[in-house]
């Protein structure tokens, strides 16, 4: 009982997190800096360019765009969360986190993961109206609807995660090493020397009801896709395909960054190369956010007529030696 009040004790004194992670780039520190920092620069410039063409382009105005629109903002949101504190922590000879930046990071990752889960899913959906119910599509997709889909999209997954993550919020800690270069909430979690039962138990029903909704909806609609084009001609499955495509690619993309992240979180991977945990680390957080803009802008000709209009432009505007 005196270690366990002991033990109590000293957990009031855990102000910050060290993110031990960093200690395996201190022989490449400014090779890696500068690999991130033109990652997350490629990120700004690609999601700006793609929510830029959408907004000013008004035959762009339409569900779809709208829905990816706010898909470049998701990935704007979760690479900053992410890519400006691993950067400030490249610079530094200190690896070290306050508590509270450590808990406004893990509210900003698993947020960004749930929105853009979130977005999938109601894009799904609108696909399966455009295809299925080609005829209804403007009636049922109206914009009141569009606009309600995306305020749910955010605020679902905003509220729902803060419920849950107010009990972690009121946990003590024991320890304050992480071996991530981030903090997520069940590193987190793991560090307390108060019971978490309650915690890891709410947590799993929690995952539950971030990922199940979604998940049957993404199903839902593309087995109905399937069933309707399997009856339909070779114009209407290629149209289909075309449609589908980017979303399907954007979908993968996500859901391999999320398997690598529950992967690393739930079973040992240290047999790993480091080079190769980091990768699988940092996935789901660069890599959608990376590859979704360039997926759209290339596969779509709505969006990339203006795009390679608006190079084109910027091209004859430069000076010429």
């Amino acid at each position: 009982m005196e270690i366990y009040t002991s033990v109590m004790e000293n957990s009031s004194f855990v102000t910050y997190i060290l993110l031990s992670a960093y200690y395996g780039m201190e022989s490449l520190k400014p090779l890696y800096f500068c690999i991130f920092m033109i990652l997350y620069i490629v990120i700004i410039v690609e999601n700006v360019l793609l929510i830029g063409i959408i907004y000013t382009e008004k035959a762009l105005h339409q569900p779809m765009f709208m829905f990816l629109c706010n898909m470049g903002a998701n990935g704007l949101y979760g690479s900053t969360a992410l890519l400006p504190p691993l950067l400030t922590n490249l610079l530094s000879n200190s690896y070290e986190i306050s508590l509270p930046c450590c808990q406004t990071q893990i509210y900003s990752l698993h947020t960004y993961a749930i929105v853009e889960f979130t977005i999938l899913a109601v894009m799904s959906y609108d696909r399966y109206v455009a295809i299925c119910c080609p005829l209804q599509y403007h009636t049922i997709m109206s914009l009141t609807k569009v606009y309600k889909l995306i305020v749910f999209s955010w605020l679902y997954p905003l509220v729902a995660f803060f419920l849950f993550f107010l009990l972690t919020l009121r946990l003590k800690f024991c320890a304050n090493t992480i071996d991530k270069l981030y903090c997520i909430n069940y590193s987190l979690v793991k560090l307390s020397c108060t019971d978490t039962t309650i915690v890891n138990i709410v947590g799993l029903l929690s995952l539950i009801v971030y990922t199940v909704p979604q998940l049957i909806m993404i199903l839902y609609s593309y087995a109905h896709i399937l069933r309707v084009s399997v009856w339909s001609s070779k114009e209407s499955k290629k149209k289909a395909l075309q449609t589908c495509t980017p979303h399907l690619f954007a979908l993968i993309n996500y859901s391999v960054g999320c398997f690598f992240e529950i992967l690393q979180s739930r079973f040992n991977t240290g047999y790993l190369p480091y080079t190769t945990q980091i990768f699988m680390s940092i996935y789901f957080l660069i890599f959608p956010p990376f590859f979704n803009p360039a997926i759209y802008g290339v596969s779509i000709q709505a969006i990339r007529t203006p795009l390679f209009k608006l190079l084109k432009n910027k091209n004859r505007l430069s000076p010429t030696k």
